[in-house]
């Protein structure tokens, strides 16, 4: 044998019996490990290394205070006060004229005073505030709560019935204005955070994540809501429902009570819309959106029909006279299947998409009546006011 490979030899001896020796030390004296490692200083860097492991195990934050921070200060609560009249039920005491009258009669009229509890949102820094249009429908007299506890006086800039929004003004300096989500809408599973003043008791925040969009409700006319989770109440409406990072997605507008049976469904108007409505009404003092100048529904389908349950298109349901359909001659019953060279996806889709826009632009409308293809040509008009609609 050379004298390399006694050496080499020797080596490997040594290392069996040296791992020998290690296991039975192990076997009989398991923290002898880290008695060795204090011995010589490398405790620290061995503790350290846990939590460098601990922070991979998920991407989400363990705290939505910064997200609140950022967002909160431009979250305002709206007091919309407004003079009722009324008039008492008197009762007659009489038999005679109970019979007679019924037995109560109108007593002389009185006013109260009756207060609506809502939210805003601060839009911009020089005063212009988001809220819905049903907390201060037919208020005289619009009180907004600040942040910071400042109180001052609203006036009414423009509303829109259409989308349940209104724009409002206040005069204060040093405004904070809530930062809008510049990214993507948000998507289903993403985490919001609504913001608001649920019954009265003050600023509030609740979390939860985007159940659902797209949804329609036929609340108004306009409707693409955010569905989430995140508990909305009585007084949230107009509050702000935000992003993780602070930033704001739509504006709360309507819940599903626990009346219905229901838990944890509240609806948000998505932050574009209400981005569009702001500017029309800032532009303008109004909204406005093309029209048609009909009403629509979905498609009906026999029950032993072989169609799916939702096919595409939009029935037309009611003609207003003088409308643009009018005098294109759209029918009750016709389908319409394409506006222009795009396909109609629902009722909704059309009258979106009729809206977007302007009055005076040309159409074709294609579809079926009775079965037979069809065209009709249009110009759009300007959608009128709920109160000078009248079907034909």
């Amino acid at each position: 044998m050379t004298r390399l490979a006694r050496a080499l030899s020797f080596v490997i001896r040594f290392a069996i019996v040296g791992l020998a020796a290690a296991f039975v030390i192990a076997f009989a004296w398991p923290q002898a490990g880290a008695a060795l490692r204090t011995r010589f200083g490398l405790a620290g860097a061995a503790a350290a290394a846990p939590p460098a492991a601990a922070a991979k195990r998920g991407d989400g934050p363990v705290s939505y205070a910064d997200a609140v921070a950022r967002a909160a200060p431009a979250v305002v609560n709206i007091y919309a006060n407004k003079l009722v009249t009324e008039r008492q039920l008197r009762v007659f005491p009489d038999p005679l004229l109970r019979r007679l009258f019924g037995g109560v009669a109108l007593g002389p009229a009185y006013q109260r005073r009756e207060q609506s509890l809502g939210s805003g949102v601060i839009a911009s820094a020089d005063g212009y505030v988001l809220t819905n249009n049903h907390v201060i429908a037919g208020a005289d007299d619009i009180q907004v709560l600040l942040y910071d506890g400042r109180v001052a006086r609203a006036r009414v800039i423009g509303t829109d019935a259409d989308t349940d929004l209104a724009v409002l003004k206040i005069d204060a300096r040093r405004l904070p204005a809530v930062a809008v989500a510049a990214s993507k809408p948000p998507r289903v599973g993403d985490v919001v955070l609504a913001i608001g003043n649920p019954f009265g008791i003050g600023q509030t925040v609740t979390m939860g994540i985007v159940s659902a969009i797209g949804r329609q409700l036929n609340l108004s006319t306009y409707e693409d809501f955010i569905q989430t989770d995140a508990a909305i109440n009585s007084g949230n409406s107009g509050g702000a429902l935000i992003n993780a990072r602070g930033e704001l997605v739509g504006i709360n507008t309507a819940m599903l009570g626990r009346a219905s049976g229901a838990e944890g469904i509240g609806f948000a108007i998505p932050v574009r819309t209400a981005n569009a409505v702001l500017e029309q009404i800032l532009d303008h003092g109004s909204v406005t959106r093309g029209w048609i100048g009909a009403d629509f529904g979905r498609v009906p389908i026999a029950a032993d029909s072989s169609l799916p349950a939702a096919p595409r298109g939009a029935e037309v349901l009611d003609v207003y006279i003088g409308g643009p359909a009018a005098k294109a001659g759209l029918r009750p019953g016709d389908v319409l299947l394409r506006l222009d060279e795009h396909d109609i996806l629902d009722p909704s889709d059309l009258r979106n998409r009729e809206a977007a826009l302007k009055p005076g632009t040309a159409v074709t409308l294609s579809g079926l009546r009775d079965g037979t293809p069809f065209r009709a040509a249009l110009v759009l008009a300007q959608r009128p006011r709920h109160s000078s609609l009248g079907e034909g």
